[in-house]
């Protein structure tokens, strides 16, 4: 138990670096970082030592202990790994060496995620708003239970054993979706030959539609306010997202809706950079689109909305995308040959049960991504817990 340890200040444990380099304009850098809350030391950037303004840098290594002046009070501590030895931090980023006859790394840097350890942090901390740093002096009169090395490494082998079940968890949540949402593009697929089964003959795209067009070529002047102006961000996580959307002034989006006015039951086509991911519209919402997505008017005689999104996401209609789409950097999938895309039309019966079918598979995809998000926040909140018990004394 924690009573039974000797209470030492981190500056017994923890001496500082002072170790220093000349930047040299031309070779090369890795500078480092601090993530915050306990998520690790990474590489920032690697530079020329000419792209950095200070002549002189801190030096770092492995094993070292490394903390944001201005983030310590949020989490960002941890311990410097292999790859990143020989980097080089800012004054912001002190890093501290271990003394190895009383301290364990693997020991600190569970430790240093603590909830405890972060709210001392914090109150070693000074400063007004935004510009709260870190007192090194003060950090390292902080003071800490501090158990023999056996101990220690029996705390570091309980909470490694714990946390490798809890990532393993985690792991096998994220594989149960992948694998469920692998099978929708031939889900999708398996439809569009179901469908075709029926009505053999495929029929242009264009065909079935009242206007295919796309958004302003124009830049629009964007507002803080006003109203959403979607491109191809905006549909491509399966819903449209008006959150994070651009705006533009009513003014503006008169003007535009005179050639292009996106409704409910059209589809949208991305057509530059990620090409040929549909969504049909299922909102009653006024906005307007850039030239990076097509709009589909269908005739809705002949073509139900969700049964076309479904349609143009099978792998038999994205091929035709990746094969008519145009240009190296900035792809563009032209509106003639989206015309050209040619899809089943069976009756609209048949349509609904295949929407039908596909919506329940869908349906259960996004339960499992709903429970396996639930399930990966009930984990994260365990991992605390193990930590505040282990340094307690009580695995």
């Amino acid at each position: 138990m924690t009573a039974a340890w000797p209470t030492v200040p981190l500056g017994e444990v923890l001496t500082q670096s002072a170790e220093m380099v000349d930047i040299l304009p031309d070779l090369g850098y890795q500078e480092v970082t601090v993530r915050l809350w306990g998520r690790g030391v990474v590489l920032r950037r690697r530079a020329e030592g000419a792209e950095m303004a200070a002549q002189r840098r801190s030096v770092v290594h492995t094993g070292q202990l490394l903390l944001s002046r201005i983030d310590a009070r949020n989490g960002a501590i941890g311990l410097v790994p292999a790859d990143l030895d020989g980097a080089v931090v800012s004054n912001d980023f002190p890093s501290f060496n271990l003394n190895p006859a009383k301290l364990l790394p693997a020991y600190v840097g569970w430790l240093s995620r603590t909830g405890d350890f972060v709210d001392r942090c914090k109150a070693a901390s000074e400063g007004t708003t935004n510009r709260v740093r870190l007192d090194v002096d003060r950090f390292l009169k902080l003071t800490t239970p501090l158990p023999p090395l056996p101990e220690q490494r029996r705390i570091v082998a309980r909470i490694e054993e714990l946390a490798g079940k809890h990532d393993e968890a985690r792991r096998h949540g994220r594989d149960a979706v992948e694998v469920r949402e692998s099978l929708l593009p031939s889900a999708y697929s398996a439809a569009f030959d179901a469908a075709a089964s029926i009505s053999p003959s495929l029929e242009r795209l264009g065909d079935l539609c009242r206007l295919i067009t796309d958004g302003t070529h124009v830049t629009p002047r964007y507002v803080p306010e006003g109203v959403a102006f979607l491109s191809v961000k905006d549909i491509t996580t399966g819903i449209i997202r008006f959150d994070d959307a651009k705006k533009i002034s009513t003014e503006e989006q008169a003007a535009l809706t005179r050639r292009c006015r996106p409704e409910r039951d059209d589809v949208l086509l991305t057509k530059v950079g990620t090409t040929g991911f549909a969504k049909a519209i299922d909102v009653d919402r006024e906005f307007s689109i850039f030239v990076s997505l097509a709009l589909l008017k269908l005739d809705l005689n002949r073509l139900l909305p969700r049964y076309t999104e479904y349609m143009l996401n099978s792998s038999r209609v994205r091929d035709l995308s990746a094969r008519d789409t145009r240009g190296v950097g900035n792809k563009n999938l032209v509106l003639k040959f989206i015309r050209e895309f040619r899809i089943p039309a069976p009756p609209l019966a048949d349509q609904r049960r295949i929407v039908a079918e596909l919506d329940a598979l869908q349906a259960k995809v996004d339960e499992l991504k709903r429970l396996q998000a639930e399930t990966q926040a009930e984990l994260d909140a365990l991992l605390p817990s193990i930590l505040d018990r282990a340094f307690k004394g009580e695995l």
